[in-house]
């Protein structure tokens, strides 16, 4: 089990920018739906920005700046790479950082985004009270996990690199723990999904568990920092 600094620096390599398996493609619809059509004039901050898949659909609807905190070094240059057609026409920053002490100022950004992050962290909230810090009052989060029951049923975060199988540390968060840890910062639930795979998306013979088909996969919130 290798701590996520260890894992994505391995999985950079192949690390695409956009949802690569079934249980990112539900996540993603879940995030999607709830981010806001258009973001024209808006400062949206992306934490645990991998790849930048998330920046990228940021900038699609219309972001004027966007910035992308990463643990992990290879990602960010990963980022650069598929961000790179952006550049000239829009402020896109990409800062090395953890969730759990963001190298960005308070009240940064309108839309705070943070996508399959948290679980790598045992404090979920501490975790959120450094997404609230840097997102204005009266501004929106995003924020997704693994749903709780998936490491419930022995599930891992896994994947290959140079054809060898490793799996990332993650801690489980029940919805009870986020109930409470935004009750204690202020945060405002307005909306919580829980995706199921779409049968559509499992490649012919892949092998997975069918149980995976009957249960929610994500957890998805959309939050409000209060004014």
């Amino acid at each position: 089990m290798l701590l996520p600094a260890e894992a994505y620096a391995l999985w950079a390599a192949s690390y695409p920018a956009h949802a690569h398996n079934p249980v990112m493609q539900a996540e993603e619809r879940a995030m999607l739906g709830l981010m806001p059509a258009t973001l024209h004039g808006q400062a949206v901050l992306d934490v645990g920005c991998g790849s930048g898949r998330y920046m990228l659909h940021a900038l699609r609807r219309g972001a004027a700046s966007v910035i992308g905190v990463d643990l992990s070094s290879p990602m960010l240059a990963r980022a650069g790479v598929e961000l790179a057609a952006w550049q000239a026409a829009v402020d896109i920053d990409l800062v090395q950082g953890s969730l759990e002490a963001l190298p960005v100022p308070d009240a940064r950004a309108s839309l705070t985004l943070c996508g399959l992050v948290v679980g790598h962290l045992d404090d979920l909230q501490h975790a959120l009270a450094e997404l609230c810090r840097v997102t204005r009052p009266g501004g929106t989060l995003l924020c997704s996990d693994v749903h709780p029951i998936g490491d419930a049923l022995g599930w891992l975060r896994d994947f290959k690199s140079d054809g060898r199988h490793y799996a990332v540390r993650h801690t489980r968060h029940l919805y009870g723990h986020w109930h409470a840890a935004c009750a204690a910062l202020g945060l405002r639930i307005e909306q919580v999904l829980e995706p199921m795979l779409d049968p559509a998306d499992i490649p012919a013979g892949a092998r997975f568990d069918r149980a995976a088909l009957a249960v929610p996969v994500a957890l998805v919130f959309r939050l409000r920092r209060e004014p």
